[in-house]
């Protein structure tokens, strides 16, 4: 059995009947940052039911949720004939219209409760938590499933009221054999408003501040890379039409040269005169 200062931190272990009882938030000791937006964390009913005597038979435990309006503050979870309602989160608008069974699991006996001793065993600690807490809408993929089957533990609503209440089940008989009152109105957080995060350099760590300024400075270093490789392209592209323009120069310069002097053979060539010593003897032989 656990120790007794452990069922008391946990709000366990109560005096009098389960009727005259409420659920309650779990220990901060055990769920931090509870409630969240969507989610309460709540002490299971622990040696609540059979602490005035031992039950006989199989029972189960139904926890209803409900959203704290005036108009169903006092709602009733079972029927006329004293069976428990099997309302959905769909079928209730989430709570809205009318109390929907969130959750179900067996009544363990005190005897049968783990031991919290154990509690820093990491192997075994979801084990004890789950055996000694439930999270109400911890379930976020069941009102989207069109093949889920189970009770949907759907996600609450932020910024919402709920009130819950724990249903001791006889399953021989299918009866609601014993209830706790409704919880007192337990509000689920609000979103932190944009407005209101501090984004102020000095509230910041200082490897934020680091990250913060990096990224404010890519952008710039991008841009004067990308203008640098435009730059690169430009100068490269005229060197290029220069060396062009250069060679064509060269070109043509080589080649008219060579026009001109082949033009100037062919007129010498064509108005040149006998050489200067075969006249001489045609000369003379005229004078014999």
């Amino acid at each position: 059995m656990p120790p007794l200062w452990a069922l008391l931190a946990l709000g366990g272990l109560r005096l009098g009947v389960g009727v005259n009882l409420q659920p309650q938030l779990a220990s901060v000791t055990f769920a931090t940052n509870n409630p969240t937006l969507t989610t309460v964390a709540l002490e299971k009913p622990l040696c609540m039911f059979d602490s005035a005597a031992t039950l006989n038979g199989t029972y189960e435990i139904y926890l209803y949720v409900l959203v704290n309006l005036a108009s169903s503050r006092n709602a009733s979870v079972q029927d006329g004939a004293r069976a428990p309602l099997s309302s959905t989160v769909q079928q209730t608008e989430g709570g809205r219209t009318g109390p929907y069974k969130a959750a179900a699991f067996g009544l363990i006996p005190c005897s049968d409760l783990p031991s919290l001793d154990a509690v820093g065993d990491v192997a075994r600690a979801s084990e004890i938590l789950n055996a000694y807490l439930v999270r109400v809408g911890a379930n976020g993929t069941c009102q989207s499933d069109p093949n889920f089957g189970g009770l949907c533990n759907a996600p609450l609503s932020a910024a919402t009221e709920y009130r819950f209440k724990y249903v001791l089940v006889n399953m021989s008989t299918g009866l609601v054999q014993d209830q706790t009152l409704w919880s007192d109105p337990i509000r689920t957080n609000r979103p932190t408003p944009y407005v209101a995060i501090d984004t102020w350099p000095g509230r910041r760590s200082g490897g934020m501040i680091v990250i913060t300024s990096i990224l404010g400075s890519l952008p710039f270093f991008l841009l004067v890379a990308f203008a640098g490789a435009v730059v690169l392209s430009l100068l490269d592209t005229g060197s290029s039409d220069q060396e062009t323009r250069t060679h064509d120069s060269q070109i043509t310069q080589e080649a008219v040269p060579r026009s001109l002097g082949t033009s100037e053979a062919v007129y010498t060539s064509v108005n040149r005169g006998p050489p200067l010593d075969r006249a001489e003897v045609y000369t003379s032989k005229l004078q014999d």
